[in-house]
């Protein structure tokens, strides 16, 4: 195949793949348009919507203005007033991701290493350009060095992790970084190699555990609170167009749901507004969005809501017992205090790092006045998750050990 073939390949593909993201959200707003046609609004304000959905949910901010009319029909408060929307559906991001992972493994497989992924990232930034300028609206506009650059190098992330399993051999002044990052760690000591593999391991184990069982919590609540959900739903009487659009809001917001409740486990909870606090000590709410899904969410303070703070615990307890074994292989001959120590903080560290930047990713700026402050404080979430896997982490490890050592005897 050659190498223009693939590059036009790779463009369409690239395409197609930002098609599907703003597809998702624009197809059941253009289904709404048509079957209201007589709502008097054009569909270019429709086209606007998914584009501005589609820019959020890559992490770009919205500067908003509501109409003085509309700011006073809803009635929420600073409505009147330029605000922010930051806060990202996480869908999005993972769907492009994924998407790039796709792509990027198609094209390294073709032959033409570098020609295929240039294309693809190249073409998806051309669009993405178009989309961010075809969006701006005196009421709602993207920021625009924000709406150029995140989406684009969101989907570049994800070809690049699609070819990684290449790139060595593609030569050029790819492999040479690559030599020069195997040549570092080569050059590190057997026993550093082995904690900063175990580390790494055990941060990700752990991290998975919590967000796992955090989503199947979240699915459990869902399904046992679904009266309420679908009271909320009769509530807003938006009719068949209107709780279509609203599910599917839902749906790309689910990951979001998912760290919110992360955070509750981690015992930090949440916010759903500036001075609300949703958290296993308690549940301290004003007026809320009217999201179905809230319907799920715990309204009074739990008897034993600090039983959730077993889950991180758990998840890295189980994490260090696991990863110990293989450490010990590693370490051969120089186990000692000091190598398991610092593997379990290690461990600590990467899973608390990498819960902190998923709630910072999950919350932000849903509108004007208290939502402004939606979802988990990102410093404090990681850094309190830290401190229990630390603590889990290091009882894991040396409860592993005392089972060893009366085996040996």
């Amino acid at each position: 195949m050659n190498r223009t073939l693939i590059a036009l390949l790779a463009a369409l593909e690239a395409f197609i793949a930002l098609a599907i993201g703003v597809g998702i959200s624009l197809v059941p707003l253009s289904l709404m348009w048509a079957v209201q046609f007589d709502s008097g609004v054009s569909w270019d304000v429709f086209y606007r919507a998914s584009a501005d959905i589609w820019l959020v949910g890559h992490g770009v901010d919205l500067k908003m203005t509501l109409d003085p009319v509309l700011a006073a029909a809803v009635n929420l408060p600073g409505g009147d007033k330029p605000f922010l929307i930051s806060i990202a559906p996480l869908s999005f991001s993972l769907l492009t991701i994924l998407l790039g992972v796709r792509l990027g493994r198609k094209s390294f497989e073709s032959g033409a290493r570098f020609v295929g992924p240039l294309s693809a990232v190249g073409t998806f930034g051309f669009f993405t350009i178009l989309i961010a300028l075809s969006a701006v609206h005196v009421n709602a506009t993207p920021v625009m060095w924000m709406a150029v650059s995140f989406p684009t190098a969101i989907f570049a992330l994800g070809v690049f992790i699609g070819a990684r399993g290449e790139v060595g051999h593609s030569g050029g002044r790819a492999e040479r970084v690559q030599q020069k990052v195997v040549g570092w760690a080569t050059g590190l000591s057997s026993q550093v190699k082995a904690v900063l593999s175990a580390s790494l391991r055990g941060g990700l184990i752990t991290a998975a555990l919590v967000i796992g069982a955090s989503a199947v919590a979240l699915s459990i609540l869902i399904i046992a609170n679904f009266a309420s959900i679908l009271g909320i739903y009769e509530g807003l009487q938006g009719g068949g167009g209107g709780s279509l659009i609203l599910t599917a809001a839902q749906l790309m917001f689910m990951p979001n749901f998912v760290m919110w409740v992360v955070s509750w486990f981690i015992g930090t909870g949440f916010a759903l507004g500036t001075g609300s606090s949703v958290s296993p000590v308690g549940t301290d709410l004003g007026l809320v969005p009217a999201l179905p899904i809230l319907g799920a969410m715990p309204t009074n303070d739990l008897a034993f809501g600090f039983l959730g703070l077993l889950v991180p615990l758990l998840a890295a307890f189980l994490a260090a017992w696991f990863i110990r074994p293989a450490l010990l292989r590693a370490l051969g001959s120089d186990v000692s205090f000091r190598w398991i120590s610092l593997t379990v903080l290690g461990i600590a560290l990467v899973a608390g790092i990498l819960i902190g930047l998923l709630a910072w990713a999950s919350g932000g700026a849903a509108g004007p006045g208290r939502l402004a402050d939606v979802g988990p404080n990102a410093l404090r979430t990681g850094g309190i998750a830290a401190l229990e896997f630390l603590i889990a982490a290091a009882l894991g490890m040396y409860a592993r050990s005392g089972v060893t050592t009366v085996k040996q005897k």
